[in-house]
C-alpha cells in the first residue's frame, strides 16, 4: 500500500511541477521568478518542515532570535523559488558568454588548473543556484565530473538528470558507495571532481559542523590521501536577479600527516565560514544533524 501511495504522490508532484514549468517558460525568466518566490514563500513550509529549518539554525547560531529565524527562512524560500525557475533557463546560462550572467572571481585559478592539466577536487555547498558552479567550471575548459544526489521523486529525477547532463556537467556521477569506483576511473583519466560537502551521508564519518557531530563525506580527503591532489573551494552568490558572482578560492594543499578526519574537519570549517557570512543563502531545510 505504501508503495502505491508514494507512486501517486510523486506522480501528482510531477504533474504540478510540469504545469508550472510550462507556464513559467511562457512567462519568461523575470515574471516567473517573481511569481515563484511568492509561491515558495507561501507553500515552502508545507513540503519542508519549519521545525527542521528552525532546529538547524539554532544549532548553528545558538543565540539566534525568532525574528532572525523568520527572516532567514523567508529569504531561503525566495532562493528556492528563483532556482526552481532558473532550471528552465539553463540553456541561456550555458550558452551565454561566460561572464554575462556569472562574474568569476579567481578565473586565473581555473586557467592555471587547465594549463597545467591538473586534477583537483572542487568543493562547495548548496548556496544560491549551486548548479551553476559545475557549469561554470566546465565552461572554463576544465574536464570535470560532478557528483549529484538523485531526487526521491523518480519522475522528476529523469528530467533533472537530463538537464544536468545536457547543460550543467556532462559527466554526472550518482552519489553513493558504488560511485567511488567511477570517480577513481574518471580522475585517473584526467577529470577533476566537483561535489557538495554539506549534505548528510550515511557512508561518511562524524565530523564537527558548527560544533556538533554531523555525518560528512570523506571523498575529498580520500582523494587527497591517494593522489596528493589539491582541494579548490568555490562559492556562488546571487548579486541581483539572475546575476551571480562565483568565487574561486586559493587551492588548499594538505600534507602527508593530515588524516582523513583532519582534512574533513578542515573543509567543514571553511563551509561554516561561508555560511556564517550570509546564513540566508544556504539551504537549511536539509536534516543535516539527524
Amino acid at each position: 500500500m505504501k508503495k502505491y501511495i508514494k507512486f501517486f504522490k510523486y506522480l501528482f508532484e510531477f504533474i504540478i511541477i510540469i504545469i508550472f514549468f510550462f507556464i513559467f517558460k511562457i512567462l519568461g525568466l523575470k515574471i516567473s521568478t517573481f511569481i515563484s518566490r511568492k509561491i515558495f514563500n507561501i507553500f515552502g513550509s508545507i513540503f519542508r518542515s519549519k521545525k527542521v529549518v528552525s532546529k538547524n539554525l539554532k544549532i548553528a547560531f545558538p543565540k539566534i532570535t525568532e525574528i532572525e529565524i523568520k527572516n532567514f527562512t523567508n529569504k531561503m524560500w525566495n532562493y528556492y523559488g528563483e532556482i526552481f525557475v532558473e532550471y528552465l533557463f539553463l540553456k541561456k546560462f550555458r550558452y551565454d558568454d561566460l561572464n554575462k550572467n556569472i562574474e568569476v572571481v579567481g578565473q586565473h585559478i581555473f586557467d592555471e588548473i587547465k594549463s597545467k592539466g591538473e586534477n583537483v577536487i572542487f568543493v562547495s555547498g548548496h548556496f544560491d543556484n549551486f548548479e551553476l558552479m559545475a557549469m561554470t567550471i566546465e565552461k572554463s575548459g576544465i574536464k570535470l565530473s560532478a557528483i549529484y544526489r538523485p531526487l526521491n521523486n523518480f519522475f522528476m529525477n529523469k528530467i533533472m538528470e537530463s538537464l544536468r547532463t545536457k547543460y550543467i556537467c556532462k559527466n554526472q556521477i550518482k552519489k553513493g558507495r558504488s560511485s567511488l569506483r567511477d570517480l577513481l576511473r574518471l580522475f585517473n583519466n584526467g577529470s577533476s571532481i566537483a561535489l557538495m560537502i554539506d549534505q548528510r551521508v550515511s557512508e561518511g564519518i562524524k565530523s564537527k559542523f558548527f560544533n556538533k557531530d554531523a555525518y560528512t563525506t570523506t571523498i575529498p580527503a580520500q582523494f587527497v590521501k591517494k593522489f596528493n591532489c589539491k582541494v579548490v573551494p568555490i562559492n556562488i552568490e546571487r548579486k541581483q536577479n539572475s546575476k551571480f558572482k562565483l568565487t574561486v578560492f586559493t587551492p588548499i594543499t594538505f600534507n602527508d600527516n593530515d588524516s582523513i578526519e583532519n582534512i574533513t574537519h578542515s573543509l567543514n570549517l571553511w563551509l561554516e565560514k561561508i555560511i556564517t557570512n550570509n546564513p540566508s543563502k544556504w539551504i537549511w531545510s536539509h536534516d543535516r544533524w539527524k
